[in-house]
């Protein structure tokens, strides 16, 4: 289970914090009023995240690409107010 620490200690220990991450491998876990808000990870969390997310969309316009018909710019501007 990863640490959690109040945003206010997070502030505090933020020197300490980024450290467990980038040398320790942890992933520590923010939050305010009992509510998770943010975390810090490892730089090879962030990287893997990226990774994933440019691997679902490529395939998501890979997927796209294939669907029959096409919308004119045109139509895609005015629709978006561009």
């Amino acid at each position: 289970m990863s640490p959690k620490l109040t945003a206010s200690a997070a502030r505090q220990n933020f020197s300490d914090m980024v450290s467990r991450a980038a040398y320790g491998g942890e992933r520590i876990i923010v939050h305010r009023r009992k509510k998770p808000v943010a975390a810090v990870v490892p730089i090879e969390d962030l990287e893997l995240i990226e990774r994933i997310e440019g691997h679902l969309d490529l395939k998501a316009a890979l997927k796209a690409l294939k669907e029959p018909g096409t919308i004119p710019w045109e139509t895609v501007k005015k629709k978006l107010r561009l």
